[in-house]
């Protein structure tokens, strides 16, 4: 292993079927293998689980007249998507944990370090929802701070894409993936990476992110082992 302790950034749309804000058992299979596979080889894992196939908060402003409502209704949809990747995770012979930010005593445990740190030294994965508990926050901001409290040494950002491109690659036949960025070339030429808040604690932590695509089989592995897949970002 290249690197022996990752946090894995999952979006929700990764986990979604489609637009309808359902559940895709193929997709959630596929990723729990992956996981499964790396956890085995000995890399501890933690998960931190997004909601946007289900609700974003930004989405429902028209609807719901408090920002912070409606964040938090996001943090919601996150638990069930960490519900149904730990389910996917022990359907695939793999222990899990899922801690949240929110409380929600009877459907997940809080997110306290010792306890996460405590059941990865026992070989479980810990899925990580309820992004920072806190309104104004996203979960890409929750996957840098938890990857700094539990002393990870990248966080890998999965997506449908294998990479970063100068411009979207859907409506560009053209777009051309970067291997390599700074953190200040993904700022200054406003890459949308991640949100602005989640790269500078990323960079104020030294903690380099790797953007990579998930849903092909093998890909979680070949990134723990170091392989040139997808776009490293780093402070130089």
């Amino acid at each position: 292993m290249h690197y022996k302790s990752v946090l894995l950034k999952l979006s929700g749309e990764a986990l979604g079927g489609g637009a309808d804000g359902s559940l895709d058992a193929k997709a959630i299979d596929t990723i729990s293998a992956q996981i499964r596979e790396v956890a085995k080889s000995g890399c501890r894992l933690a998960i931190v689980v997004g909601g946007g196939n289900i609700l974003r908060g930004s989405e429902v402003l028209g609807t719901v007249s408090v920002r912070a409502a409606a964040d938090q209704m996001g943090m919601l949809a996150t638990m069930i998507n960490g519900l149904a990747l730990m389910d996917g995770l022990e359907r695939n012979g793999q222990e899990a944990r899922l801690l949240s930010a929110v409380s929600a005593h009877q459907i997940c445990e809080p997110f306290i370090r010792r306890r996460a740190l405590r059941h990865q030294d026992k070989g479980r994965v810990i899925v990580l929802a309820g992004g920072t508990g806190n309104p104004f926050f996203t979960t890409d901001t929750a996957a840098a701070l938890r990857a700094s409290e539990l002393g990870c040494d990248i966080m890998l950002k999965a997506t449908k894409v294998d990479g970063v491109y100068d411009s979207d690659p859907a409506q560009n036949p053209d777009a051309q993936r970067y291997e390599a960025l700074t953190f200040r070339e993904v700022i200054d030429q406003d890459l949308k990476v991640m949100d602005l808040t989640a790269i500078t604690m990323c960079l104020d932590n030294g903690l380099p992110i790797k953007v990579f695509d998930v849903l092909t089989a093998g890909n979680l592995k070949r990134v723990v082992d170091g392989e040139s897949i997808g776009t490293l970002v780093t402070a130089d």
